[in-house]
């Protein structure tokens, strides 16, 4: 089994983690405006995303586009990973491919701890997916620790590309925010992400 096999309650369960469902948690982040070229990518491309209505094209146009804004902001001090293997305890589910993932170290030729952020791009049901998001999140929580370099929380998006949820893992409690935020709210997505790479929320 893989990360994309894991059922919510299979992953609570297992690794013994405490769910704290809340209500606008993450939205209480300061709004960023986002820069020219981002606002550009936008306009152009949410619209192209939504009709072509495909995993990869929500990925590519939008995501991608977000991630890379995050990666400006903080000037290339985080690295941004697509579509990379995260194998940490394969003999517990902790192991498989994920959309993508945003590490505090620079470089961009492998995968370093501390791995602060897991995102999980789909196309349908959000909620659906948190189980595989949690799991991600658990095994980066083991990756840093087991690298000596532990984060005091680790974040979980779950996003369409137009809908994004958020979570939060600290130690064994995972805080999920009830609240899917909007593309149409990019500042507010943009003040939520910058927030979870400085750990102020």
């Amino acid at each position: 089994m893989a990360f994309s096999d894991l059922k919510l309650t299979t992953v609570l369960e297992r690794f013994d983690l405490t769910l704290a469902e809340e209500v606008g948690t993450f939205g209480k982040a300061e709004p960023v405006v986002p820069g020219a070229l981002l606002r550009q990518l936008l306009d152009e491309q949410v619209s192209l995303a939504v009709a072509l209505n495909t995993e990869k094209a929500r990925s590519e146009l939008i995501i991608t586009n977000i991630l890379m804004e995050v990666r400006r902001h903080f000037e290339r001090r985080v690295s941004i990973f697509s579509g990379v293997e995260l194998s940490v305890d394969p003999e517990q589910d902790l192991s498989g491919y994920c959309d993508f993932l945003v590490s505090l170290a620079p470089e961009q030729l492998l995968v370093r701890a501390p791995i602060i952020m897991l995102v999980e791009a789909k196309r349908g049901n959000l909620t659906e997916a948190l189980g595989q998001c949690f799991a991600e999140m658990v095994a980066a929580q083991r990756f840093n620790e087991n690298r000596g370099k532990p984060l005091k929380k680790i974040y979980g998006v779950v996003t369409s590309g137009t809908d994004w949820m958020f979570a939060a893992l600290k130690e064994k409690t995972v805080v999920s925010d009830l609240t899917e935020y909007n593309i149409e709210e990019v500042e507010r997505l943009l003040g939520i992400l910058y927030a979870m790479v400085e750990q102020r929320i």
